[in-house]
């Protein structure tokens, strides 16, 4: 009896009491910037190694009834155009872990606008920036939760052309080849010569090529510059990459795109500027 009894008391001293722990909130960051709102950020063609812009934010300081998380924060920086709410499919997104601030060169800030938000260059436009934070669980990569968001400032830029993000063809001219193509085929030069217009794309700027043509449905196929050359060619970076049948980003002397499954016309549009490609019925 006495030695059971001794087992109960050690097995009531080793029971755990554990505490839970609650989220208690936190407070939303309050972005700042080197440049007040309202404002033209500028960005100088003629330095762009310069500095552009700092945006700096306060910390959410989050809280749990333990006191304040010691979990990391990740912050994402978000950049649309005025009247997008931060809804535009084109909307920047920057993701920086733990850091309170944020600086752009010139060069830097410029292709966020011109390559990734896709505004004409230029142009004056109206732009919005706000941070947003978000918990980092220790158990997830990925995971976040708790998000928090400042309020937007509002900002003028007039970005400039960037280098394009794949060399336009030198030729000047863009053709497509390949056994997505009925008639020709990989036939390089192009055969019979009466299909060298049907496959000639149309030069919509110098860095944006579009064309209307009759594909054949799983079939491959390549862009070329120069009909009767394998020289300058682009296409996608993985061979028959099944997510790049309606578009993506594409690569100079890549492997062959694969076309969609289903056969009829397509129209295909090259963008050298931003270095994606699409594919529409």
């Amino acid at each position: 009896m006495l030695t059971a009894a001794s087992g109960l008391l050690l097995f009531s001293a080793c029971k755990k009491d554990e505490a839970k722990v609650y989220y208690e909130g936190g407070t939303s960051p309050v972005l700042t910037s080197t440049s007040a709102p309202g404002d033209t950020i500028p960005l100088p063609v003629t330095d762009t190694t310069a500095f552009a812009v700092t945006f700096k934010w306060t910390n959410p300081n989050y809280q749990f009834s333990n006191g304040i998380s010691s979990m990391n924060v990740t912050y994402y920086l978000q950049v649309d155009t005025v009247g997008a709410n931060f809804t535009s499919p084109h909307m920047q997104t920057v993701a920086i872990n733990s850091d309170l601030s944020k600086t752009f060169s010139v060069s830097a800030f410029n292709a966020l606008l011109g390559n990734g938000l896709q505004l004409s260059f230029g142009q004056p436009h109206n732009i919005q920036v706000r941070v947003q934070s978000f918990l980092q669980p220790f158990t997830s990569s990925t995971a976040v939760a708790a998000p928090l968001t400042s309020a937007s400032l509002n900002y003028v830029v007039i970005p400039y052309a960037p280098p394009p993000k794949v060399a336009p063809p030198k030729s000047g001219t863009l053709f497509i080849v390949g056994s997505a193509i009925a008639v020709s085929g990989w036939s390089n030069p192009i055969s019979p010569a009466s299909q060298v217009p049907i496959q000639q794309f149309t030069k919509v700027s110098p860095t944006e090529y579009k064309i209307t043509v009759p594909i054949v449905g799983g079939g491959e196929y390549k862009l070329i510059g120069v009909n009767g050359s394998w020289t300058d060619q682009w296409s996608v970076a993985t061979n028959d990459d099944p997510s790049a049948i309606n578009g993506g980003p594409f690569v100079y002397n890549g492997n062959n795109c694969l076309a969609p499954a289903a056969s009829g016309t397509y129209v295909i549009d090259v963008n050298f500027q931003t270095g994606m490609f699409t594919v529409t019925p």
